[in-house]
């Protein structure tokens, strides 16, 4: 993987390698708090038929970081969506996955797939971007920080099932 990273819409071409990542991303957060976050089998191929759905849904946006070799570096997954009074949220866009692969750590491909997320969501007129990020990570939270981003909610649960193990 070359240092050089651009940023580009997905297609179908990029299908298997953003599935690929957003199993990582889901075991992440399942070895995070396996109560909270679900991981189901074949987690991949479930995110393959929907990214593939979602490429034809004009409100979602499914960007990759593909680095100076041509692979994939990172992808990126949000929608644009309209007021939502379950949240109390006005027209948004919710930024609902990324992740750079480790060897791409450090070559800028997080700040640069949210920047293009942000610029094509802002040139649609979309006031606002939200996220949600697991409370541990750290990491993600000071890049989603030093983009500007600002804590607005923190998610609370209650197990009413006994803990497992």
């Amino acid at each position: 993987m070359t240092d050089a990273i651009t940023v580009r819409d997905a297609g179908e071409r990029d299908l298997a390698a953003m599935s690929e990542l957003a199993g990582r991303l889901v075991r992440f957060h399942h070895d995070i708090d396996p109560r909270r976050y679900l991981l189901v089998p074949e987690v991949e191929r479930g995110y393959e038929r929907w990214f593939r759905t979602e490429l034809a849904n004009a409100d979602a946006l499914l960007l990759v970081a593909v680095a100076g070799d041509g692979s994939v570096a990172g992808y990126l997954y949000g929608r644009i969506e309209a007021r939502d009074w379950n949240v109390l949220l006005d027209a948004h866009a919710v930024l609902h996955d990324i992740l750079v692969r480790d060897e791409a750590t450090g070559l800028g491909a997080g700040r640069a797939l949210i920047e293009a997320f942000v610029a094509r969501v802002r040139a649609r007129g979309t006031p606002r971007v939200v996220l949600h990020t697991a409370v541990s990570n750290e990491r993600a939270q000071r890049l989603f920080r030093a983009l500007g981003f600002r804590p607005t909610m923190l998610e609370m649960m209650l197990d009413l099932e006994a803990p497992q193990g």
